[in-house]
């Protein structure tokens, strides 16, 4: 960094206000961290901007003395990817002043908001006026649009609408240099050449920061029916999304997976949660239907459980009965992480593999960790109608944590070595970040590896853009 460290704040104060530069170590330290306490950083200032003007002045700034940018949004990020180094030379660009719903066109069936909006308020914004904004992830009153698409947030509901990249038509975007790329198109149809939103979704700020997005709405659904449903194994659960696939397809919004302990451990540390069913299943289903035409969906789902249990696909079922049956069935599946550290250490895996080789992953997987890691509880749950599956391990009782911890690497190597084998990814919604920056080359082809790194050099030739995160170059 060229500019001495006192004059470059000087400087950023008089793009942004005096108020929203963050200086004191103290105050900084919320920005510093993320919720797996896993990564810590130190950073010159806080930059808050309020406006995609303050964005590229400050960009420009960055450019012009070699200053590295770190964005960030609701910071829940959990691979590491919004956390600046321990050089303390970063500045963080917090976009969470930029909040503001620029327009909703009903016509066109989309929302312009801004990056800072949480994915909470794009959600009621939608629900104000009728339609449905369906990303929806735990963290969702913090999380924000920006950080949703510079990840391709995933979530629950990917099954019947898409990951973050499917539901946006247009972006604005600020490069590194500063120029603006003004993409904020509500167009369908536009062949006027490549695509280039898509080369920023998922990019997790290493190429450009984006600002504002265009996203798509939906029709609200006029039903709903949530089953919370037990069945003796990951192939029963397969065999029943099969079904509902064949049967109510286009009604199937969300299949969960969830496995006996994890219940176990929402029920032993979540406040006022009871089992929805009558004894112990091995595994379980969130099921959920949504339909736009407000009759006949009771039926659907009562055919649909009926046939499984036929067939023996499942073993009980219970529908909610009320909104807030429905708010207790998901809140089990939404305490299923954050208990686990109540357990003792956590090993974390985000990966996906073909749908239909799910039950053959958990299997094996569960057989490997088993013969290497006696005594490890593994707690695979997550989003089976899309073959996401967050392959999580929690430390034997009365282990030390530390100790267990510490084999993370071995254990990433045994579950990424089978997901490979499987035709899988070992990054399915998470991201790369810096969590999994190193173990990128080992499974990418090295010619779209190579595609990516030129990519980086073309756009932000200084490497300023969140570096060390994605790609080591």
């Amino acid at each position: 960094m060229k500019e001495p460290r006192h004059a470059l704040i000087e400087k950023l104060a008089t793009l942004v206000g005096e108020k929203h530069i963050v200086s004191d170590v103290h105050d900084m330290a919320a920005f510093l961290n993320e919720p797996r306490d896993m990564f810590h950083g130190r950073a010159l200032c806080i930059v808050r901007p309020a406006s995609t003007a303050e964005v590229a002045a400050v960009l420009r700034l960055c450019h012009e003395t070699g200053t590295a940018i770190v964005p960030q949004g609701g910071n829940t990020g959990l691979v590491g990817g919004q956390v600046p180094d321990e050089s303390g030379r970063a500045i963080v660009l917090s976009l969470t002043r930029m909040d503001r719903v620029r327009e909703i066109d009903l016509a066109a069936n989309a929302m312009i908001v801004e990056a800072g909006v949480t994915l909470l308020h794009a959600q009621e914004e939608a629900e104000k006026v009728a339609r449905l904004f369906p990303l929806s992830l735990a963290s969702e009153g913090s999380c924000t649009i920006g950080g949703n698409l510079a990840t391709n947030a995933g979530g629950t509901a990917v099954l019947a609408y898409g990951n973050a990249r499917d539901l946006v038509m247009g972006l604005e975007v600020v490069l590194a240099d500063g120029r603006v790329l003004n993409g904020l198109s509500k167009l369908k149809k536009d062949n006027t050449g490549y695509d280039l939103k898509n080369l920023f979704i998922g990019s997790e700020g290493t190429l450009g920061i984006i600002t504002a997005a265009v996203l798509k709405l939906f029709p609200r659904p006029a039903a709903m029916q949530t089953a919370f449903i037990g069945l003796k194994s990951p192939q029963k659960a397969l065999d029943l999304f099969q079904l509902a696939q064949s049967r109510v397809g286009a009604d199937v919004k969300t299949f969960e997976l969830m496995p006996r302990i994890g219940l176990e451990f929402a029920l032993r540390h979540g406040a006022n949660t009871r089992d929805p069913l009558d004894g112990a299943h091995d595994w379980y289903v969130l099921l959920e239907l949504t339909s736009t035409a407000p009759q006949g969906l009771d039926e659907r789902i009562a055919e649909l459980l009926g046939e499984a249990l036929e067939q023996d696909m499942i073993t009980d079922a219970a529908l909610a009965a009320s909104l807030v049956q429905r708010h207790d069935f998901w809140r089990l599946r939404e305490l299923m992480s954050d208990v686990q550290k109540l357990e003792g250490g956590s090993i974390k895996h985000d990966v996906s593999v073909p749908v239909s080789r799910v039950p053959d992953f958990i299997r094996t997987a569960g057989e490997a960790i088993s013969q290497a890691m006696p005594g490890a509880r593994p707690v695979p749950f997550g989003h089976l109608g899309d073959g996401n599956i967050h392959y999580n391990i929690s430390q034997a009782p009365g282990d030390d944590k530390q100790a267990f911890l510490a084999r993370w690497h071995e254990a990433n190597e045994i579950v990424h070595a089978i997901v490979a084998q499987m035709g899988g990814s070992i990054s399915a919604e998470h991201g790369i970040g810096e969590l999994k920056r190193d173990l990128l080359p080992g499974v990418k082809d090295p010619v779209a590896l190579d595609v990516m790194k030129s990519l980086k050099r073309t756009l932000d030739p200084k490497n300023i853009l969140n570096p060390g995160k994605v790609l080591s170059v």
